[in-house]
């Protein structure tokens, strides 16, 4: 089984666009994404339809919940609350009702996916921190945990009680260990790399496989600006931050 992994894509469609053509191009069996569809950018029910028509299993991020009014605008900092409101005013109501209905967790076999953290997922807490890395190690009952939330790509490793932490392209995933998996963002990687990012799972291989690719940032920066929304979203875009 071939598992087309994403997360994060807030509403930029031509850098989901270049990931659906690269997924396109590879035989993936399933596609899983770990939330925050739309806030930020400026094309959110465009990124909704195409989330759907991909049959995605799909989890909740804290854009898509607040959106809909299921996490409170005040968590956000001033650009994302601006974003978010404008947001649900292009949501139709097919989209509400998709975006309300997406659960915090879903776990198939031996690996989880959850938006920011295992440990209280509805809080939308981040793992970045050596704490919060250990804290949800201690929570994960499987092999793997993906997630997505921090815009960073990168991996953790648990193994005879040692965290190591990797920023590989492709990774062996080794008996005995276990790995919680950040797969970066779609649509705002804030890593110091501009280019979108995403992940493929070999279940067969047991090899995750990570792909960085280069988008139109300024068609997206521009319909940002065109639409109104805070110019400091689309001048991180160019930034990776």
């Amino acid at each position: 089984m071939r598992y087309g992994i994403f997360s994060d894509i807030h509403s930029n469609l031509e850098a989901f666009s270049e990931a659906v053509n690269y997924f396109n191009g590879r035989k993936i069996d399933r596609f899983i994404c770990l939330g925050d569809i739309v806030g930020y950018g400026p094309d959110p029910q465009q990124c909704l339809e195409v989330v759907k028509k991909l049959k995605s299993k799909t989890i909740a991020g804290n854009h898509d919940w607040a959106t809909v009014g299921k996490f409170n605008l005040n968590y956000f900092n001033w650009c994302a609350q601006k974003a978010l409101s404008w947001t649900q005013k292009k949501i139709n109501e097919k989209g509400w009702k998709y975006l309300h209905g997406l659960p915090l967790i879903y776990k198939k076999n031996n690996f989880y996916c959850v938006h920011g953290s295992l440990d209280k997922p509805k809080n939308f807490n981040y793992t970045i921190t050596p704490s919060q890395v250990q804290l949800n190690f201690s929570l994960l009952d499987a092999r793997l945990c993906f997630i997505g939330h921090s815009h960073i790509t990168e991996v953790f490793c648990l193994n005879k009680g040692q965290i190591k932490h990797l920023r590989k392209e492709k990774i062996n995933i080794e008996k005995d260990k276990k790995y919680i998996i950040n797969v970066g963002s779609i649509g705002q990687p804030r890593d110091g790399d501009p280019r979108l990012s995403l992940c493929v799972y070999d279940t067969d291989k047991q090899l995750l496989t990570f792909k960085r690719i280069e988008y139109n940032i300024k068609k997206t920066a521009d319909k940002i600006i065109k639409k109104k929304l805070p110019e400091f979203l689309a001048k991180r875009l160019y930034l990776g931050r």
